[in-house]
């Protein structure tokens, strides 16, 4: 166990962004809403899974949407807290503790922004280990837990709960709430006990999500190669393998709203004039390729980093001329299995390329 406090938040946003592979919303919003709650509620406790009680009730929580939408439509902040009265409300439950769903931009923000106002432990650890665009695509889905009941919320103080039989017709419902709450929402689900989240989430993102923005801080400093301290640095976590891809400038973007998420095509082309780089969005970079070549894809990370400060930069962030690098980190073996590329990996998103861990 131990305290974060709006003093952590400047590493947890920029670790998050990276985690977030060009989604997961904006971190910049998220790291200002929760050092709000932080300022007027008071820090917040971050428990590791192994301390979490056989009989807790856990709820995860974060926020559906694409990410572009979060730039004009900025929350208010009470959205979550409004979506788990509304679940206690509705489900006779009393949550113990409280865990995000995915790693990543303002979903790993958000969740310290519920535990500030509630005063419930949170959870280091979360059911995606970057950030992925559809509700069912969770370890906890792919391990059974019930994604419903999704109990949802939105800046005016709209709710809906949504009862269904699987989680991929839970984001399907969700999805279209969300398209009529402005393209943005905030949920509560995958409500479990302590013993079951032990088994099913992807441990210590919170801390890893801290380390890398510590990591670029801390070499700055140094006046190291920031992404060459990242690549180090990741290769000695649970993740286990972490590359540079490639480098360049952008030089196309095509990007458009489609059912509820953000989607197109990010060209970045080499410094010497090579061929260049194409990364496919849907919210998240899915895939990078190069002249046919895949050279990464989900769930394997993909995220596009600012040249000299290895900031990431959101897919809505992504503008013409920007110079950048491209990181590629390879997700825990928790991801990796046959059950979980069948929820998360390349043919989920309707992609012919197989998947290849990075590093291996």
């Amino acid at each position: 166990m131990r305290i974060l406090t709006a003093a952590d938040l400047e590493d947890i946003a920029f670790g998050a962004a990276v985690l977030g592979t060009g989604g997961g919303g904006d971190p910049y919003i998220g790291k200002l809403l929760a050092r709000t709650a932080m300022e007027r509620n008071g820090p917040v406790t971050l428990i590791g899974l192994d301390e979490v009680p056989d009989g807790a009730h856990v709820i995860t929580c974060g926020a559906m949407g694409a990410p572009t939408i979060v730039l004009e439509k900025v929350p208010s902040g009470d959205e979550m807290l409004m979506a788990l009265q509304y679940y206690e409300k509705t489900t006779g439950h009393r949550v113990t503790h409280i865990m995000p769903f995915e790693a990543g931009g303002l979903n790993s923000c958000y969740p310290i922004v519920l535990a500030a106002q509630t005063g419930l432990p949170l959870i280091d650890a979360d059911g995606m280990g970057r950030a992925f665009p559809q509700l069912e695509m969770e370890t906890f889905n792919v391990y059974g837990v019930p994604a419903a009941p999704v109990a949802m919320a939105d800046e005016k103080g709209n709710l809906a709960l949504v009862e269904t039989d699987s989680a991929a017709k839970a984001e399907f419902i969700a999805r279209g709430i969300c398209i009529r709450m402005g393209g943005q929402a905030s949920l509560v689900n995958y409500g479990m006990d302590g013993a079951t989240a032990r088994r099913v989430s992807v441990p210590a993102t919170m801390t890893l999500a801290q380390d890398i923005g510590r990591v670029v801080r801390e070499a700055h400093a140094a006046h190291v190669q920031p992404i060459d301290a990242l690549v180090d640095f990741l290769r000695t976590t649970h993740y286990g393998h972490a590359e540079r891809i490639g480098s360049g400038k952008v030089t196309d973007i095509a990007r458009r709203f489609e059912n509820g998420w953000s989607v197109g095509v990010v060209t970045i082309t080499p410094f010497d004039d090579g061929a260049p780089y194409s990364i496919r969005i849907q919210n998240e970079n899915l895939v990078i390729e190069r002249e046919d070549e895949v050279l990464a894809v989900v769930p394997d990370l993909i995220c596009v980093l600012d040249l000299d400060t290895a900031e990431a930069i959101p897919t809505e962030r992504l503008r013409y001329g920007q110079r950048v690098d491209i990181l590629g980190i390879r997700v825990p073996p928790i991801m990796r299995t046959p059950e979980a590329l069948a929820v998360f990996g390349p043919r989920a998103f309707g992609l012919k390329a197989e998947y290849r861990p990075l590093g291996l």
